[in-house]
Formats: structure tokens, C-alpha cells, sequence
């Protein structure tokens, strides 16, 4: 087994004393400097940039939305498909209105684009724009790297490969006060053939119990109401640490910190979603009952192309073993179409399996060729236009399901978390069943962050709507 690295708290600790510095040199004027950080692609990219802000806020920096005010911007972004990388590219490339209107802004870009050696590569001949740029294994250490570019007014990169570490006591600022994510493992080792994340992120390595349990303990004394547990794979949660707790443990720790809260996680592997980890939702009385599984293809012959580790078999044994349990279970999945040498049959398979599913919601992709993958080197004689017509047929599909059991809601009396507001009129807040589904509701913005018993009126394919019967503060209307 390789040796879980951690970096140790003495280096975290002269970051902060680094961030000290920097905020007494950016705010020796008495004025505050403001920070963007834009962040593309996944909950943990989401994870992260809590982190970056965290980072700045103990700098000084205040935050903005519009560049043209920013005094650092950092771009924090994906490479789980080409689409993302040209937008970050796009706009990247627009940064260089904002910093001619400001010349000492500092454009960092960050992130697992930029882990990929030709992506940094591109960015350092083509994109003078960007001062700094560090991939996600060097994110502990942001202050240090932007002090040297404020210092040396030199562009600085940061993307040597590496395995990851573990870094416990990096400052955080969340952007809401009723969501939380909380990270309780990094990287994959699973190698799907068509994924660039186990080279982008480094190997799996999760982190202590006592650490993930205090933090959820502090973010239910802030007053949170939904924490999702996240990782690249949670179901593999614990196998580096030999401590004797897997993730299912790890839900019913989390559960039993008091508190009326919503347990939530993703993603999870199918070759590792297990029969406790689905009796421990069921037994969990604040886990929720909605499980991501991606299955990716339908298709036994192209399961094992992508080295899933599974079949299909397998993998609708698992659906029903799950709700067996909870036969409430909101289930969301997956699915690459196109991923090459996909002929008719597989797709057929495909629709075949999805039909006997029945998923609540798909998130539907075209395959992205990344580069170093062994996918990306597969004969693909496909065209786009078939590969596009395939899409269309999935995505009809995934709509008439969706639209179907939303139907199935209505008439219902459900618990829902208001967690924000619509900017609409009529249906001005917007909330969440336990199983994730949204719903659309009109009342008091003082009941957001609250628990509400809610009767569902009308559904479309994507959304919910209702009327609020009872809440904890007793406001409707």
C-alpha cells in the first residue's frame, strides 16, 4: 500500500503566518483590496475554492463578482471534459480588459486543467494574462505562491506531478450558511479508461475520522442543515488509513452528532457500493435516501472498456438490493454516449437498462477525448452527428422518466429545506426534498435555512412545485 501523505501543520502554519504579511502589505492604505474566485466543474472544485477564499480572507480581501474591480482573481477549473477547458479558456483570455483597466491585478488559475502538463503549457506561450498557476496538490500552499508573485512580479507555475497529501487546517469561507460540502477523501484509483481525474488529483487518500467528525460538528453548531460528504469515490473511504472504519462507519458517526441536520453524499463507485453501505442509509434516520451510482453505459462490452469493474448485471443487482432497503430511494446516474467503438447494440443496451431503472434524473455527456487517457488512443469511427443523435434519444428518454415520477409527487405532503431564493414572483424560494428533488414554493425569506412540510401542486421535468403547510417558525405565506 502506498504511504498516505500529510502535510504537517507547522507548514500550514507558515502559510498563515504568510497570509499575516500579505494582508499588512495590501491594506497598509486602509483600504480593503477585493478577490474573484470562479470556479468551473465539480462539488470539489466547489470544496476547493472555499478553501482559496478562506486563504484570502485571512489576507485582507474582500470579495467581488465583477473583474474589473478585482485586485486578484483566481480561476479554479475542470478537466473532466474539453467543453470546460474552452470555456476557462475563453474567458481567461477576456481577464485582459479587466487587467489593462487594472494594471497590478494578479490572474491565477488553478485546478485540475492546469495539472495537465500541455494545458499549463498552453497557458504559459499563449495567455500572458495569467500570473500564477498551481494545480490542486499545491492549493495548500496559495498564500506562499501568491506572495511570490506580489513580491517578485514574476509569473510563477506550480504543476510537478504528484500522488497528493492530505492538509487538515486550511481556513475555509463557505458561500452559504444552509449547505456545506465536506471533503472527506481526495483523489481515485480506479482509472476509468476515459477519465483524467487519478491524474489530475493524485491517488485516493482519505482523511482521519476525528477530523471530518469535528468539522461536521462545527458546521452543525453554525447551523447548517445539509452537509454532503464528498469524494471521487466515498465507497472507498478508509482503505488507506487501517484505522477499521469504511464509510458506511463514517455516515453513522456523522449521524450521530446531535442535531436536526441532512446527511448527503457523492460519488459513489457501483464495484463498491456495498449491501452495509445501503442498510446504513436506511438505518441512518438523517442520511438521506438518494444515491448518485453512475453506470456509465449499459453496455457489458463497453463496462469493460471503460474498466469499470462491473457489469450490468451486477449493477441492476445493486438498484434493487438499494431499494430493497429504502424503497423511497431517489437514484441519479451517469452516462457517457459515444464513447468510442459504441455501436448501435450498445447504445440499445443502454436505453434498455435506463428503462429498467426508471433513474429520478441523468446527467448525459457526449465522450470527451482527454489527452493521456487510454480511451483517447481507441479506434472511434463514429461520427459526431451519430454520436449526437444517440445523445438526443438519451436525453428525451431521461426527460419523460424525470417528468413521469415527478407526477408521482403530486398530491404528496413531503419535508422539504428551503435553502435560497428563485428571483422569481410567484415561486420566490426554492427548497429540497430529502431525496434532492427541487421545489419551488412562495413564502417569507425568513423561513430559508429552515425544515417545512410542503404539499406538491403542480411538477414539470425539472422542478416541483408546492404550497407550504406548516414550518418550523409557522410562517406560510
Amino acid at each position: 500500500m502506498r504511504q498516505r501523505q500529510v502535510i504537517e501543520l507547522s507548514e500550514i502554519k507558515r502559510q498563515e503566518e504568510i497570509c499575516a504579511r500579505i494582508f499588512e502589505r495590501v491594506t497598509a492604505d486602509g483600504q480593503r483590496p477585493l478577490a474573484l474566485v470562479d470556479t468551473y466543474g465539480c462539488q470539489q472544485n466547489e470544496a476547493d475554492s472555499e478553501k482559496l477564499r478562506g486563504y484570502l480572507a485571512e489576507m485582507g480581501y474582500g470579495f467581488t463578482q465583477d473583474e474589473f474591480q478585482a485586485d486578484v482573481i483566481v480561476v479554479n477549473t475542470c478537466a473532466v471534459r474539453e467543453h470546460a477547458e474552452m470555456r476557462v479558456l475563453g474567458n481567461v483570455g477576456a481577464l485582459n480588459h479587466s487587467k489593462k483597466a487594472r494594471p497590478g491585478q494578479i490572474v491565477a488559475v488553478c485546478g485540475c486543467m492546469v495539472q495537465q502538463q500541455h494545458m499549463a503549457e498552453k497557458i504559459k506561450k499563449s495567455y500572458p494574462v495569467v500570473d500564477l498557476v498551481f494545480g490542486p496538490h499545491e492549493l495548500w500552499r496559495f498564500p506562499e505562491l501568491l506572495e511570490r508573485v506580489q513580491t517578485r512580479h514574476k509569473r510563477v507555475f506550480a504543476t510537478e506531478k504528484s500522488d497528493g497529501a492530505v492538509a487538515e487546517g486550511i481556513p475555509l469561507k463557505r458561500d452559504g450558511t444552509v449547505k456545506a460540502w465536506l471533503s472527506v477523501m481526495y483523489g481515485c484509483n480506479n482509472f476509468c479508461t476515459y477519465c483524467i481525474v487519478p491524474y489530475v488529483r493524485g491517488r485516493e487518500r482519505s482523511r482521519l475520522p476525528e477530523d471530518i467528525l469535528a468539522e461536521a460538528r462545527s458546521l452543525v453548531a453554525a447551523g447548517y442543515k445539509d452537509i454532503t460528504l464528498l469524494g471521487q469515490n466515498v465507497n472507498s473511504y478508509g482503505k488507506d488509513l487501517a484505522c477499521g472504519v469504511d464509510f458506511a462507519d463514517l455516515i453513522r458517526m456523522v449521524n450521530d452528532i446531535p442535531g436536526d441536520f441532512r446527511i448527503r453524499f457523492m460519488t459513489s463507485h457501483p464495484k463498491d457500493a456495498t449491501e452495509k453501505l445501503f442498510r446504513t442509509m436506511a438505518a441512518c434516520e438523517k442520511c438521506c435516501h438518494q444515491l448518485h451510482l453512475p453506470v456509465q453505459s449499459g453496455s457489458d462490452r463497453i463496462l469493460k472498456a471503460m474498466n469499470r469493474s462491473y457489469d450490468s448485471e451486477k449493477y441492476l443487482r445493486q438498484v434493487a438490493l438499494a431499494r430493497q432497503y429504502m424503497p423511497d430511494l431517489v437514484l441519479t446516474t451517469d452516462i457517457i454516449v459515444g464513447f468510442p467503438g459504441e455501436t448501435e447494440e450498445d447504445f440499445e443496451a443502454t436505453l434498455k437498462l435506463c428503462e429498467t431503472v426508471r433513474y429520478d434524473a441523468m446527467f448525459t455527456f457526449i465522450y470527451s477525448k482527454r489527452v493521456g487517457t487510454p480511451a483517447a488512443s481507441m479506434p472511434d469511427p463514429y461520427t459526431r452527428e451519430e454520436k449526437q443523435r444517440h445523445f438526443d434519444a438519451l436525453t428525451e428518454l431521461s426527460n419523460r422518466i424525470s417528468g413521469e415520477k415527478h407526477a408521482e409527487y403530486e398530491g404528496k405532503t413531503l419535508r422539504v429545506l428551503i435553502d435560497g431564493e428563485t428571483g422569481r414572483e410567484e415561486y420566490n424560494l426554492s427548497s429540497r426534498t430529502d431525496g434532492g428533488r427541487l421545489v419551488h414554493l412562495k413564502g417569507d425569506p425568513a423561513l430559508i435555512g429552515t425544515f417545512a412540510d410542503v404539499t406538491i401542486t403542480a411538477s414539470n421535468t425539472w422542478a416541483l412545485y408546492g404550497e407550504i403547510r406548516n414550518s418550523e417558525f409557522g410562517i406560510r405565506n
